[in-house]
């Protein structure tokens, strides 16, 4: 007795019924990791009703003691090396020497402030909070 090999397609087996395929039931799963990484508005939007001083930073009161603070420091970056002097005031960031974690004081104080350039406040200052932060 011989028997009829069957042969190999990738939709079914010749001989044998017809393979079928199970619907995909990713699209229907709910996200459970945040949102996704390029979406910066959504970001903002929790990071707005996560932490309300965040709105202090559209404050006339914090605008006029952020240029007050570059003029104070000569609109030079006051981490130690550094130096750079930056007349466009969008590359330079008002820092709070001391974090003020959500206190409107330390926040408005302005002998807690520094001017520093952006390339050393994304980088070295960030990574000195974020040291503080874990012990």
């Amino acid at each position: 007795m011989k028997y009829k090999a069957a042969r190999w397609s990738p939709f079914c087996i010749v001989g044998m019924g017809r393979l079928t395929t199970l619907k995909s039931r990713i699209g229907n799963l709910p996200p459970r990791l945040g949102p996704m990484p390029g979406d910066e508005q959504e970001r903002n939007r929790n990071r707005q009703t996560a932490e309300p001083w965040r709105k202090w930073y559209q404050l006339a009161e914090w605008k006029r003691l952020r240029i007050q603070t570059f003029t104070r420091d000569h609109f030079t970056c006051q981490m130690a090396g550094c130096g750079r002097i930056e007349g466009n005031t969008s590359k330079l960031i008002c820092d709070h020497v001391t974090p003020h974690k959500g206190d409107r004081d330390l926040f408005f104080d302005a002998q807690n402030l520094q001017t520093l350039c952006k390339p050393c406040h994304d980088t070295v200052k960030q990574r000195e909070e974020r040291a503080r932060t874990r012990f």
